[in-house]
């Protein structure tokens, strides 16, 4: 009957390790928040700004053809801002927004379409957001690298001990991610802001954006047998 215990028996003394793996490697997609303004002294002029206003940035967005992966449409509102006159409220005028997100492949694109938009009027830019697809061969990668260190790990006390291992008893995978969130508030030096006023006359040049490298981990514990040590 095989023993459950952890710690193995004198026959099969067991030898538990952990590998671990740490990565630095180039971001594969980039997301942007846009959010567009517009204001009307009743609603429905605030309306139909704001609808001219999200067809003209989601034409542009979309101009850049297979460069964006993904665009969305999130929240959208119209609110009202209001006066007091005497004891009374009154309503001075409304308010328009609709938040999009557009997520690129290509950071050259991104530079150029982020300048563009912030070009256009009552338009709000938030980003760029860095990170890695789910499926990323760099998160295999690291796996790979963690397995290795953990079974070279392992040797190294096996042979401390003047054997070898015998076998594999149990690999137990303590995860790996991307240490970079997907969507959160970027850190410092990596997030830019600004809202255009009102379009240039000529256009601005496009921003270098320098992609931020992101860091993928992995952690593995291991346990193997060894051929019993002559001590």
């Amino acid at each position: 009957m095989t023993s459950d215990l952890p710690y193995g028996t004198p026959d099969a003394p067991r030898v538990a390790v952990r590998g671990e793996a740490r990565l630095e490697v180039d971001p594969e997609i980039a997301r942007i928040g846009i959010t567009v303004s517009a204001r009307g002294t009743d609603r429905r002029s605030a309306l139909d700004d704001l609808t001219r206003r999200n067809a003209t940035a989601l034409d542009l967005i979309k101009s850049y053809g297979e460069a964006v992966e993904k665009l969305e449409t999130g929240a959208f509102s119209i609110t009202p801002e209001l006066t007091r006159h005497g004891r009374a409220e009154r309503v001075r005028a409304y308010h328009g927004r609709v938040h999009l997100t557009a997520e690129l492949t290509d950071f050259t694109a991104l530079g150029e379409l982020t300048t563009r938009l912030a070009d256009l009027e009552l338009t709000r830019i938030d980003g760029p957001w860095w990170a890695l697809r789910p499926d990323s061969p760099a998160h295999g990668e690291a796996r790979r690298q963690a397995v290795k260190e953990a079974v070279q790990r392992a040797r190294e006390y096996a042979q401390a001990l003047g054997t070898h291992l015998a076998a594999l008893v149990e690999l137990a995978d303590l995860g790996a991610e991307n240490t970079t969130p997907y969507l959160p508030p970027a850190p410092a030096g990596a997030r830019m802001a600004f809202a255009a006023a009102e379009a240039t006359e000529q256009a601005a040049p496009a921003l270098d954006l320098e992609p931020q490298r992101q860091t993928v981990t992995a952690q593995v514990n291991a346990r193997f047998t060894m051929h019993p040590p002559r001590l």
